[in-house]
């Protein structure tokens, strides 16, 4: 099977990682994740994250290696999951809780404020938008929240929360990648 991923840093960096060949699942390459991980090594340490749209994994288990306290990752996909809990028994992550549920049935829960969320939605399905006024709008963010939204290059985002700041942007052949923080009510 020639689906792996290396963590990057923190005390799982070089352990390798499996997922499922699935269509549309892409993980965040390494080049993308050293940039975002570089862009939030001061809010890591002790932070509760939100992975929505897990798939791989990536960007939960890069959070929880470099300290995250919680780590929430949410998939739809059985075998995604699998996969998911397979290698957070493999590295021993106590810290990282997986949910096989739809992004939006997550959401529509009752919400508790998480600091850091990683979107990352399977590419043309148009979901990314909806989920970031989800995010706000439900009650999912901590005050002072990093976001961190993967998508198309093209597609442009100019329905973000009005109270979301973009803070880093870049893109890496068909990617965009943007960090934005949440400003205080």
């Amino acid at each position: 099977m020639q689906n792996k991923l290396r963590i990057i840093g923190g005390n799982w960096r070089s352990r390798q990682l499996q997922f499922p060949d699935l269509p549309g699942l892409r993980p965040t390459p390494a080049r993308a994740r050293e940039t975002l991980f570089n862009w939030l090594q001061n809010e890591v340490s002790g932070s509760r994250c939100l992975d929505l749209y897990a798939g791989s994994g990536a960007l939960g288990f890069e959070a929880a290696s470099r300290g995250a306290k919680n780590v929430v990752q949410v998939e739809t996909d059985a075998l995604a999951c699998r996969y998911l809990k397979d290698s957070a028994e493999m590295l021993s992550a106590h810290q990282i809780k997986i949910v096989r549920q739809d992004v939006f049935r997550f959401l529509a829960s009752d919400p508790e404020p998480f600091d850091l969320v990683f979107l990352d939605p399977p590419f043309s399905r148009n979901q990314a938008l909806q989920t970031c006024q989800w995010l706000e709008e439900k009650g999912w963010l901590a005050p002072g929240a990093r976001i961190y939204v993967e998508v198309e290059s093209g597609l442009k985002l100019e329905a973000i929360p009005a109270n979301w700041i973009l803070l880093k942007s870049k893109k890496a052949g068909e990617v965009g990648y943007h960090l934005f923080a949440r400003k205080s009510a």
